[in-house]
């Protein structure tokens, strides 16, 4: 597990994790997530970067921030932690929910990205994903099993996503994903995003910051033709399959994407 801290940004709490030197490198995650999923995968980029992990404002350890939910307004709230930690540019790495901010981030300010690694993410919105997904981007079902069957919906994104978490880190995604209002941020979240996708498709192709697209052979929730079809959009992009990873293959198959990312690093320096 990492070694968890709290930063206040602009009287809120955030929780953040920091780990290595080097060159800044932030973890976006998705949900059911915290920034706990990440304790495989930053201590091996910690040998080349400095690695923060925190949790999304509204969900996890922190505290809610004013404003919409959508990919684009995530992205802004990238855009004040890299001010409030005096980074100027960053290479962001995304998986699940996180990989829509990293896309609005290098869209709307390149200026302020290195490059961007995009896993696992719901992209293409008119791609097949799967069932347990498609129920869950219908906002009012979305609303009724996130408020009321909270229980339900984490143990079967567990299921569906890893096997064998260790108790601590099974833990500290059910303890926080469990609280009314992260749940309720998610909801939002989640229409957000539904409303936004189409618009977000819409920029891929005048993407010109690096865009490295590492996807698991076996992604249950989000099929490897999502990340395909990414690649073809984005100009000068890279696309690497992990074979028989899935979802969070962030957590399982950590040694495995950690060379895939620093390998892309060294290419693109």
């Amino acid at each position: 597990m990492l070694t968890e801290a709290y930063d206040v940004v602009e009287d809120k709490r955030v929780r953040m994790a920091r780990v290595g030197s080097g060159p800044p490198l932030l973890l976006l995650h998705g949900y059911p997530d915290t920034l706990q999923i990440w304790s495989a995968l930053a201590p091996l980029l910690a040998t080349r970067f400095d690695v923060i992990a925190f949790d999304w404002p509204g969900t996890g350890g922190s505290g809610a921030w004013s404003g919409g939910a959508t990919p684009f307004d995530l992205a802004r709230r990238v855009v004040r932690l890299l001010d409030h930690w005096q980074l100027p540019r960053a290479t962001l790495v995304a998986h699940d929910m996180g990989g829509q901010a990293a896309l609005a981030l290098a869209a709307t300010k390149p200026s302020r990205i290195d490059r961007i690694v995009v896993m696992n993410s719901l992209v293409i919105p008119s791609y097949a994903t799967s069932w347990e997904i498609d129920l869950l981007r219908r906002f009012r079902i979305n609303r009724l099993l996130l408020r009321h069957f909270p229980r339900l919906v984490f143990h079967r994104a567990l299921s569906t996503s890893v096997a064998g978490l260790p108790a601590a880190l099974r833990a500290d995604l059910w303890s926080r994903f469990r609280p009314r209002p992260a749940r309720d941020f998610i909801v939002r979240m989640c229409a957000g995003y539904e409303g936004t996708l189409a618009k977000l498709e819409t920029l891929y192709d005048q993407m010109r910051v690096p865009v490295h697209i590492v996807w698991g052979e076996q992604d249950h929730h989000f099929p490897l033709a999502q990340g395909q079809r990414l690649h073809e959009r984005i100009p000068g992009s890279t696309l690497d399959v992990i074979p028989g990873g899935g979802h969070w293959m962030v957590w399982d198959r950590a040694e495995e994407v950690a060379e895939v990312i620093a390998g892309r690093s060294h290419d693109a320096t």
